[in-house]
């Protein structure tokens, strides 16, 4: 009985929070003195399959049908299901990012299994089968125990620190027989973000409200990045007016991230935009108004503007990798 954990890629590229997944399911394995494996979909090199060993899987199945190179809802969710009745697979780990929330549903209804989406920590095992989460957009915690046979969680990214170590994984290809309905959805054309820090991956994240004032200035947000090395974001209202990209919108109706550090300049800090950044381990705001609500979620705070304060940080922080 293996525990089984759906890999995802990027052009043959494994994806950081993929890792992560697959060391949360190697250390579930050992805590009930079982396997893991992973399940990878799509073109890959062989290479970069063996190396998911040094996060403690055992063996990795690959289903190499390039159709699966882009999502497929259906068809992933059934690729899962297969190999998990291959393996005997009683718990199922996806990641908790758009492919995940679209095919861990799918997989748990089939499977009468219990879900727990977005999942914070390693399941309590002297209580049953319990994991953490964040609820009501991320003010609270909740703690759930899944008590069917069968069990599926979706993992929030950046919750554990990677720790590699040896080995290599053997590499199995598994057929799956797809249904008519799998691949129902066509993908005309699939636009790529390229020459930037991947946002969803990112470590460090600087990213600008309406107190920008405008798309003009944007230039002092990236110039703080690119000295960080970190991605850019904004805030929904800026991405409604096109200042920046969809794509670049966090919140509760854009993307969820957990870096390590997240800037917040000249955002307000409404609940909306909160509940995609709260689970941040570092908050900075750098906002004119002290009333600001996002000062309350803060660790560090900076009252002034920003047109004025973002080139001295910049600045700052050139300095101090000059004398590093």
């Amino acid at each position: 009985m293996s525990v089984l954990v759906l890999v995802e890629h990027t052009d043959g590229n494994i994806k950081k929070k993929s890792f992560e997944a697959v060391q949360y399911a190697a250390e579930i394995a050992k805590k009930i003195n079982t396997t893991a494996t992973a399940l990878v979909l799509g073109t890959i090199a062989d290479s970069e399959l063996e190396n998911l060993g040094t996060y403690g899987v055992q063996k990795v199945l690959h289903v190499a049908d390039k159709k699966l190179d882009e999502l497929h809802a259906r068809a992933y969710a059934s690729a899962l299901i297969a190999a998990a009745q291959k393996e005997g697979s009683k718990i199922i780990i996806a990641l908790h990012d758009i492919n995940g929330k679209a095919v861990a549903p799918r997989v748990a209804v089939k499977l009468k299994a219990g879900l727990v989406s977005g999942a914070l920590s390693y399941p309590d095992l002297d209580k049953g089968f319990v994991l953490k989460k964040a609820v009501f957009s991320g003010k609270a915690f909740a703690f759930v125990n899944i008590t069917s046979d069968v069990k599926v969680i979706t993992l929030m990214a950046n919750s554990f620190p990677l720790a590699p170590g040896s080995g290599k994984a053997s590499i199995e290809k598994l057929d799956v027989t797809f249904g008519d309905k799998d691949f129902g959805i066509k993908v005309k054309s699939v636009d790529k973000v390229t020459g930037e820090v991947s946002l969803v991956d990112a470590e460090l994240v600087v990213s600008g409200g309406r107190g920008m004032k405008g798309p003009e200035n944007w230039g002092l947000i990236e110039d703080l990045a690119k000295q960080l090395g970190a991605a850019t974001a904004c805030s929904r209202p800026v991405a409604d007016a096109g200042w920046r990209p969809h794509h670049e919108h966090v919140g509760q109706t854009g993307g969820t991230i957990r870096p390590n550090l997240y800037i917040a300049v000249g955002i307000s800090g409404a609940i909306q935009h909160l509940a995609g950044v709260n689970g941040s381990k570092v908050i900075v705001v750098i906002n004119k108004d002290p009333e600001a609500p996002f000062f309350k979620a803060a660790n560090y705070g900076v009252v002034g503007d920003a047109m004025e304060i973002l080139p001295k940080l910049t600045e700052a922080v050139k300095k101090f990798k000059q004398h590093k």
